[in-house]
C-alpha cells in the first residue's frame, strides 16, 4: 500500500504551476524586448558563446527538482500489512440515557454532560480493551459497535444529545437487551454493561433483562445520575419544561429502581453526584473483571520512502549548478545542450 503522511503538502504543486506560467510569460517578454534591438538571428550571431537552450534546461531541471522536494515534504510511505495480535483486556458496553430529563442541572454542568465526562475518562483508562456505546430513551440503538478504536468512541460520544431519539421515556430493558447482544463471542473475557440513567419514567422489564444478562456471565452496573430532591428541566433561556397544566416539571433520580437493576445484574449501583467519587468507584469495579485474550486487528507501520526522493532532488540541483549558461570553448563544435 502507498500513502502520503502529509498529503496537504501536495497543494504546493499549484504554486509550481504558477512558477511555470511566470517563466513562459517572462520568456515572452524577453523575446519582445530583444526584437526592439534588432533581428534575433543577428543578435544570436553577435553572442556566439551564449547557448539559447541551456538556460531552459537549467530551469526545467530546477522545476523537476522542486517537484521532488514537494514530494519529499508530503512524505511518501509504502508498506503496511494487516496483523492479528492478541491482547489482554475486557469488553464494556455503555448504555447512556439521553431522555430530556438528562438535561437537568442538579449535577453540573448537567446530568448528560457529567455522564459523558465520566465515560470519556473511562475510555481514556482503557488500553487493550474494547468498548461499545448505546443510547436510549423510549427506544435504544447502537451508537458505536464494540471496538478497540477509542478515538472513534470519544468522537461518537461528543455527538450524543437528546435529539437522537424522538420517543421519550427510559427504556432500560431495551438498552440491556441490546447491550447483551453487542459483545463478541470471546469466552473468558470480563464483560460489563454500564447503564447510566436517572431512572425517570422507567418502563419496566429492566430487572428481568438484568437477570438474563447475569445468567450469560455479564455484570450489569448502574450509575444513577441526579438528585433525590429533583430538578427542573431547562427549555430555552430562563425557562423550564412544563406539563399540560403549565406546571414546571421536576425530575428526580429513581435510586431504588437503579439499585434493584444492579443487584439483579450481579453488578454494583454507583451514584453520580458533583464529586469525582463515581468515576473512582466505577474504575475499581471494572478493574476486578477478568482479562483475557482479545483478538485485535492492527496495521504495521508504513516505511518512509523520503530518502530516495531526497537523493533525486539533490542530484538534480547539483546538475543544475554544474550546467553553465554559456558554451564551454573546450566543447566547441559539440552540439550538447546548444
Amino acid at each position: 500500500m502507498f500513502k502520503f503522511a502529509n498529503p496537504n503538502a501536495l497543494f504546493l504543486y499549484i504554486l509550481l504551476l504558477l512558477v511555470v506560467g511566470i517563466y513562459f510569460y517572462a520568456g515572452h517578454r524577453r523575446k519582445s524586448a530583444l526584437r526592439k534591438y534588432g533581428d534575433p538571428n543577428l543578435l544570436a550571431a553577435l553572442m556566439p558563446e551564449v547557448s539559447p537552450y541551456r538556460s531552459k534546461i537549467k530551469f526545467w531541471i530546477t522545476f523537476v527538482a522542486m517537484c521532488f522536494m514537494v514530494l519529499l515534504i508530503a512524505r511518501p510511505q509504502f508498506g503496511s500489512k494487516v496483523e492479528s495480535v492478541k491482547r489482554q483486556g475486557i469488553e464494556t458496553v455503555i448504555a447512556l440515557d439521553i431522555s430530556n430529563s438528562m438535561l437537568a442541572e442538579d449535577v453540573a454542568p448537567s446530568r448528560l454532560e457529567k455522564s459523558k465526562n465520566i465515560i470519556s475518562r473511562l475510555v481514556d483508562s482503557f488500553e487493550d480493551d474494547k468498548v461499545g456505546l448505546i443510547v436510549f430513551a423510549g427506544d435504544a440503538f447502537i451508537q458505536l459497535p464494540i471496538t478497540s478504536d477509542f478515538i472513534s468512541a470519544k468522537m461518537f460520544l461528543e455527538s450524543i444529545h437528546p435529539g437522537l431519539i424522538n420517543r421519550q421515556g427510559t427504556n432500560i430493558k431495551a438498552a440491556i437487551d441490546m447491550a447483551t447482544r453487542s459483545f463478541t463471542p470471546n469466552e473468558g473475557v470480563g464483560k460489563a454493561v454500564i447503564i447510566i440513567t436517572d431512572g425517570e419514567n422507567h418502563e419496566g422489564g429492566a430487572i428481568e433483562a438484568a437477570k438474563a444478562a447475569a445468567e450469560k456471565g455479564l455484570s450489569v452496573y448502574v450509575m444513577g445520575v441526579g438528585s433525590l430532591e429533583g430538578s427542573p428541566i431547562p427549555a430555552g433561556r430562563n425557562d423550564f419544561r412544563r406539563d399540560k397544566g403549565g406546571n414546571v416539571i421536576v425530575t428526580k433520580l429513581n435510586e431504588k429502581m437503579c439499585q434493584e437493576i444492579a443487584a439483579a445484574g450481579n453488578g454494583v449501583y454507583i451514584r453520580i453526584d458533583n464529586t469525582n467519587n463515581a468515576q473512582k468507584i466505577l474504575q475499581k469495579e471494572i478493574d476486578k473483571l477478568a482479562k483475557a485474550d482479545i483478538d485485535t486487528v492492527v496495521y504495521s507501520e508504513y516505511d518512509e520512502q523520503f530518502q530516495a526522493v531526497a537523493w533525486i532532488a539533490f542530484i538534480l540541483l547539483l546538475l543544475e549548478m554544474l550546467l553553465m549558461v554559456k558554451k564551454n570553448p573546450k566543447f566547441k563544435g559539440v552540439n550538447l545542450f546548444n
